[in-house]
């Protein structure tokens, strides 16, 4: 099981480098666009990434 959590975490880290190593030009206007959305709308973000992410678990387990 833990090993299942250190696999899952060193992937994340994996996907979330992807995009600043490509195209950091691009990444940094996306962290712009994130930090002028108001709290409900990040809060909202939050919540349909959570839930793709146990849909797709979900459908891969």
């Amino acid at each position: 099981m833990w090993d299942d959590l250190w696999v899952a975490l060193a992937l994340m880290l994996v996907l979330e480098g992807i995009l600043p190593f490509v195209n950091p030009r691009g990444f940094r206007k996306m962290m712009q666009t994130v930090s002028d959305m108001d709290d409900k709308a990040l809060r909202n973000a939050g919540l349909f990434t959570m839930v793709a992410g146990l849909l797709l678990l979900y459908l891969v387990r």
